[in-house]
């Protein structure tokens, strides 16, 4: 059977990390997500997905994104019903986040947030003193 969930939108409210009685990382969050349009000039409409992220995902969500970030999730639809304060049952669906990954450009990233202010470290001037040459002395093959 499959279950997989690829979503990309924005958060729809800034995301609040909580912890367990356990001491486990727990976030929910929202995502807007713009549906295809139908109609020519017809006002977009959104679809607005509950999600849920634990560990360290949460975590990495919690430090890296905020209201309005783009953001890509990866995971699985999860259902759970129960019974509301005034007993009527009710079902949620909610998306299980193992994934999530940055999107859109670094500007619209760079709203407020100093981890971004960084420039990324450069690999293209590393010492490669630790890397060994690979000599190909194996005339055997046959390609």
């Amino acid at each position: 059977m499959i279950n997989i969930v690829a979503l990309m939108g924005r958060l729809t409210y800034e995301p609040e990390l909580r912890t367990t009685p356990s001491g486990v990382s727990v976030l929910r969050f929202q995502v807007a997500c713009d549906r295809n349009y139908q109609k020519s000039g017809a006002e977009r409409q959104a679809d607005f997905i509950d999600c849920v992220a634990w560990r360290q995902t949460a975590e990495f969500i919690s430090r890296y994104f905020h209201k309005g970030s783009m953001i890509a999730v990866e995971g699985t639809i999860q259902t759970s019903n129960y019974t509301d304060k005034d007993g009527n049952n009710r079902k949620q669906v909610e998306v299980l986040a193992n994934n999530v990954s940055f999107c859109g450009s670094k500007a619209e990233s760079n709203t407020g947030n100093p981890a971004f202010a960084q420039p990324a470290p450069s690999y293209a001037s590393a010492d490669n003193s630790d890397f060994e040459e690979i000599v190909d002395d194996d005339d055997d093959l046959p390609f």
